[in-house]
């Protein structure tokens, strides 16, 4: 006899934008919170289900594809051991797309009805209220690209944690649903969290990561938790603790993602790398960097990512962090090749690393008595983030102090004089 699809699942998987590789990930991620070792399924799995050749999953697997949905096995369409499968009505061939709506209108009956029987049906937050944060989420992400460290951005991002937070509780959702929401929640806290470092707010910055790092645990997305704690590796670098720096980004790349994806592997070695030219451990800094961009090459373009990474995270970011790295370690001509390569390839909206860059730049440039190459470069910054942002405005200050020292009452030292005050009239 032929195996009878799951039409339900199908409908369930199409209302909530389940493909069935995504599906696997969701349910082996639940059977990991389940049993504390991650599920084994693939999409070749879920197509199982939905052809009909798999009736009754394991209970393991039926247990955590139930904290992902929400709903029962059966009301999923599976049927258990020893019962007869439904006869397909005759309209199933005949007019699949209102067999398709019944089902999930069913579905949905069913579901409010056991979370509130006898009384109206609450609200039903689903996966469009979530990406409706998600791309105010974004916008804020392209600010902090154009400005970066600034409080706006910082509030802006805690301010639609909080919304997050709120609509946890204002109506009935699935366990994807809601572990979506305390993801996003936690990468909003996480963007505040940055927002704060980036503006050298360190206490502040602390307060948005402890935050975040409760709402990454409640959402169990490997994803975010390796953001947040990779920025607090980063936090403690500009901080001068690389102790906690290392400790921290051990954190992030010990997650097994950075197994399953190279290019979360070779942002955690990247950071490691220039926590490494902090510690003055040249040996450690040229290895990590080595690896980081072996495990780039490594990574397919084609891999879904979540939206912060994919947003920052390149060759351009990898030579950046190179040449903090080989600054740090005193190593000039290293930190300028790694500087052209960074602002060769920077993309036209990363604002704030083009002025980071170019700053850092002009230290390597005048660190090896180009004073003059060095100043035309540091007067490339534009005056908005030399004013602004506050990382910037320190290194600009550090530069004209070392080039004071270098090339005292030169032509050069009352050229760079001159343009810093044109930067303060403007501002």
């Amino acid at each position: 006899m032929d195996a009878i699809r799951n039409t339900v699942l199908e409908a369930w998987m199409t209302e909530h934008g389940y493909s069935s590789n995504s599906l696997a990930d969701a349910v082996n991620r639940a059977v990991e919170q389940l049993t504390g070792h991650l599920g084994g399924l693939d999409g070749s799995s879920v197509r199982a289900w939905k052809a009909g050749r798999v009736t009754w999953p394991k209970s393991v697997t039926r247990n955590a594809l139930e904290v992902v949905t929400g709903l029962p096995a059966v009301a999923l369409g599976f049927v258990p051991r020893g019962r007869p499968s439904p006869t397909p009505a005759p309209s199933q061939q005949e007019e699949p797309d209102m067999k398709r709506r019944t089902l999930v209108g069913g579905i949905a009956a069913a579901a409010a009805a056991a979370a509130t029987p006898g009384t109206a049906s609450p609200r039903r937050i689903g996966m469009s209220d979530v990406n409706r944060l998600n791309k105010r989420f974004a916008e804020i992400i392209a600010s902090d690209h154009r400005h970066g460290g600034q409080p706006g951005i910082e509030e802006r991002a805690a301010a639609l944690a909080d919304e997050a937070l709120n609509l946890q509780n204002a109506g009935s959702a699935t366990q994807r649903v809601r572990s979506s929401l305390y993801a996003s929640g936690a990468a909003f806290r996480s963007s505040a969290m940055w927002a704060a470092i980036d503006g050298r707010r360190y206490d502040i910055a602390k307060a948005h990561m402890r935050e975040a790092q409760a709402l990454a645990e409640m959402s169990g997305d490997q994803a975010i938790k390796f953001r947040i704690w990779s920025h607090a590796g980063t936090m403690y670098r500009h901080m001068g603790r690389p102790a906690d720096a290392f400790a921290a980004n051990d954190v992030a790349r010990n997650l097994h993602l950075t197994r399953r994806d190279p290019l979360f592997a070779s942002l955690g070695l990247a950071r490691q790398g220039a926590i490494h030219g902090t510690a003055q451990k040249r040996t450690g800094t040229h290895r990590a960097f080595e690896q980081a961009q072996d495990a780039m090459l490594r990574a397919d373009p084609a891999d879904h990512r979540p939206v912060w990474l994919l947003a920052f995270y390149d060759q351009a970011e990898l030579d950046s962090l190179a040449l903090s790295a080989y600054l740090a370690l005193g190593d000039y001509p290293t930190a300028e090749y790694h500087a052209h390569r960074c602002l060769s390839s920077l993309r036209p909206h990363m604002v704030r690393s083009r002025a980071i860059t170019t700053t850092r730049l002009a230290h390597a440039l005048l660190a090896q008595g180009a004073a003059e190459a060095a100043t035309a470069t540091a007067m490339k910054v534009p005056a908005d983030a030399a004013t602004r942002h506050a990382r910037v405005s320190r290194m600009l200050q550090e530069f004209g102090a070392a080039l004071r020292a270098t090339a005292p009452r030169s032509t050069t030292v009352q050229t760079w004089t001159e343009h810093t005050t044109s930067w303060r009239t403007a501002a």
